[in-house]
């Protein structure tokens, strides 16, 4: 699995993350997606690696800007792993 970190410029609230998970869970189909306004970045988990230009399609037209995506390798933790 792989664990991708894009930062987003533009997100304000709790409703701007929301609408940013809404339209990723459309159009990729994640294992999992979070946001944090706070932050400015959505980590998105997923089977395959995701594509910077297809990650920029999906959330620039929704009115926020991307600034930068990181991937990396996600391993689950289990209960009592560290």
């Amino acid at each position: 699995m792989v664990k991708t970190i894009v930062g987003v410029e533009g997100m304000m609230c709790p409703m701007c993350e929301s609408h940013v998970c809404d339209a990723i869970r459309n159009k990729i189909n994640p294992k999992k997606v979070n946001a944090s306004h706070k932050k400015k970045q959505v980590e998105i988990i997923s089977d395959e690696e995701i594509s910077e230009e297809l990650i920029k399609e999906v959330i620039n037209p929704t009115g926020y800007t991307v600034t930068n995506v990181e991937s990396e390798e996600y391993s689950k933790k289990g209960l009592f792993r560290k």
